[in-house]
């Protein structure tokens, strides 16, 4: 199931993000995002809304920084965190789990097809290298009934 953004959802993420949201037409919002402390540090969010895919509509993020693009298809949920001072775009199919957290300060990561016994198990029993992305996706616990709002 695609997550309808609504105008507040827009609205959170980029007060969050420290930015405003500047609409691209209907279905497309873009959200320029600066770090503060290191000016040459920057990146643009777009969030594509209710993309038709074969039929299927579905909901695009894409992050464009220096030497970077990234996207996340079929996102089905977000968290947007003032404590954090970032948005946690997920996506799921199946047992796997894709999150991209894009920070105010214009950072930004990326977590792929990570399998639902990571986020579920216990982090501290994992790789160093899983941890993070162990900790970062387990946002997804919180939301019931397959990220539903």
């Amino acid at each position: 199931m695609i997550h309808q953004f609504t105008k507040e959802n827009i609205e959170t993420i980029a007060k969050v993000l420290g930015t405003k949201a500047k609409p691209l037409g209907n279905d497309v919002f873009r959200f320029e995002v600066k770090s503060e402390d290191e000016p040459s540090r920057k990146l643009a969010l777009e969030i594509h809304l209710g993309l038709d895919v074969n039929g299927e509509q579905m909901n695009m993020v894409s992050v464009y920084a220096f030497n970077t693009f990234l996207q996340l298809h079929n996102c089905t949920a977000f968290v947007a965190s003032d404590m954090l001072q970032q948005v946690t775009f997920f996506g799921k199919s199946g047992t796997k789990t894709s999150g991209l957290i894009v920070e105010k300060t214009a950072g930004c990561s990326l977590y792929a097809n990570v399998d639902d016994a990571i986020i579920s198990g216990d982090f501290t029993e994992l790789p160093e290298d899983l941890m993070m992305c162990g900790i970062a996706l387990s946002l997804t616990e919180s939301m019931d009934d397959g990220f539903s709002f």
